[in-house]
């Protein structure tokens, strides 16, 4: 039997990656490059969508190169992307009308704030799943369409098309302004607040209530479809699925039966437990989601704990603080000493999202005596990260009363052992790696798999699941709990420093 290639974009918050998969799931080859990170005030994150674009051309390009393949024996290429990160375009030219508003980015928050009115941060959460916050793209689209001059109009002329990333990158691929495909998939349009649940369709009463009209938007269509062809470099190549970033992980988890939850530890972290095909309300800070849509089957729901800053603030420890030359190095400074020293490092950098959602919420270090050094506050910064995926879990458990029994994990940070002990510790259930770390995209490789005949069904890449490494809980319950409740002090202190 001849084997099949399919290739994945993964279209990340700071880099983009080609990865291209064989037949049974195993890594091919891989390209990756960095793209800017734009911080025009405080609070503010942009992307440049043409950057990104060039960038995404290139990777493709030297993950072919790499693995020795010409485009024509791909059977087909999937994406996946950050989140709510938003492009507005002009539809002739091809060319973005501002940077792209980056899921990070609060300028917003103001807005969010006044669209929630007397009923507050819930207004649109029974249709959308969704609180009001700067985090979501719906009020990204109107802030924009309000603060460039004359875009309104243009936009309700039909000329401006909107997008997350995986719509950006769908329309140049297969076509651009040559007809390409103006879609997107219902995984990241949940995340627009724009998109009723139980419809799957753009809701007319929140496009009203924010003034976004609907000629911007693309057509929803399922995770695992072909969109179209790719003309190009790829040329012929079908197009054939989109996942949001955190959904595709749970793709690649295997995370298909109700009560399987994967967490995907990048510049934040998200934790996504499988609720099934209804979605359930959250009462506890957590976000109501979509999982994935396999075709015209039924739609996978599932609730999500949304963490802004986990690698991001190592990153930070290393590059404004200078403590660290490499992140690499933060698991031997930190394992140097047996614990925090007392401190503990709250990374509320642009406010805390789940379970708080907590706009006003600022970063704060606490706990400092003379007797904290470098390695105490490298572990507080490890730590930061294990703590706030143990409040998500309590949350989720809240709401849907399912306890979870363990985690499966991927992404950069799983690679710090230091850490996954601790999560371990802190959640008091095994924490699993699988062989394959690189989850996103190959959630995004099998769901283009299988709408091109790949793959045939879940059980066949359910059997392509392998365990590599495995943390089991080594905390007493009295330490966890006093640690635990130590956390939730400093994060109260970290309340209310933002005032508008």
């Amino acid at each position: 039997m001849t084997d099949k290639y399919v290739a994945a974009i993964d279209q990340g918050t700071t880099s983009s990656r080609c990865i291209v998969f064989d037949q049974r799931g195993g890594i091919v080859a891989v390209d990756q490059q960095e793209h800017r990170q734009i911080f025009p005030r405080p609070g503010w994150v942009e992307h440049d969508a043409a950057e990104i674009w060039t960038r995404v051309q290139s990777v493709v390009d030297g993950a072919l190169e790499r693995a020795g393949l010409r485009a024509d024996e791909l059977s087909a290429i999937g994406i996946t992307n950050q989140r709510e990160t938003t492009v507005l375009w002009d539809r002739a030219t091809g060319e973005p009308v501002h940077h792209a508003i980056v899921w990070q980015d609060t300028r917003t928050s103001q807005l969010c704030a006044d669209l929630g009115g007397d009923a507050g941060q819930d207004r649109f959460r029974d249709r959308t799943g969704l609180p009001l916050a700067s985090y979501f793209a719906g009020p990204k689209v109107a802030w924009l369409l309000d603060e460039v001059p004359g875009l309104r109009q243009r936009a309700e002329r039909g000329e401006i098309a909107f997008g997350t990333l995986d719509s950006w990158l769908i329309w140049n691929l297969t076509g651009g302004t040559e007809g390409g495909g103006h879609v997107t998939d219902v995984t990241n349009a949940s995340r627009t607040m724009l998109m009723n649940l139980e419809s799957l369709e753009w809701d007319q009463s929140v496009l009203d209530a924010m003034d976004v009209p609907a000629a911007v938007l693309p057509e929803i269509r399922s995770s695992s479809e072909v969109y179209g062809t790719a003309v190009g470099r790829l040329s012929g190549v079908p197009v054939a699925s989109a996942l949001g970033d955190q959904q595709a992980a749970v793709f690649g988890q295997t995370c298909y039966g109700v009560g399987e939850a994967k967490n995907t530890y990048g510049t934040g972290s998200f934790l996504l437990l499988n609720t099934g095909h209804r979605p359930v309300p959250s009462r506890n800070g957590l976000l109501t989601t979509m999982g994935y849509r396999l075709g015209n089957e039924a739609p996978v729901y599932c609730l999500e704990g949304s963490i802004a800053i986990t690698g991001a603030l190592v990153q930070w420890f290393r590059d404004q603080l200078g403590i660290i030359d490499d992140a690499s190095q933060i698991e031997g400074l930190a394992a140097s000493v047996d614990d925090n020293g007392g401190a503990y490092i709250v990374p509320a950098f642009s406010g805390l999202f789940a379970p708080y959602w907590r706009s006003d919420a600022r970063g704060v270090v606490t706990g400092l005596t003379r007797y904290v050094t470098k390695a105490h506050l490298a572990r507080a910064v490890l730590e930061a990260t294990s703590w706030q995926t143990r409040e998500v879990v309590d949350a989720m458990y809240q709401d849907s009363g399912v306890e979870i029994t363990s985690l499966k994990v991927d992404g950069g940070m799983t690679a710090n052992s230091l850490l996954m002990q601790h999560q371990a510790d802190v959640l008091g259930v095994p924490v699993i790696r699988p062989v394959v770390a690189e989850t996103t995209c190959l959630g995004a490789a099998y769901a283009a798999g299988l709408a091109t005949g790949v793959w045939s069904d879940l059980d066949e890449l359910r059997s392509h699941w392998q365990r590599d490494a495995e943390w089991t809980p080594a905390m007493s319950e009295e330490d966890r709990e006093r640690e635990y409740k130590n956390w939730h002090k400093a994060v109260e202190r970290s309340f209310g420093w933002q005032e508008s």
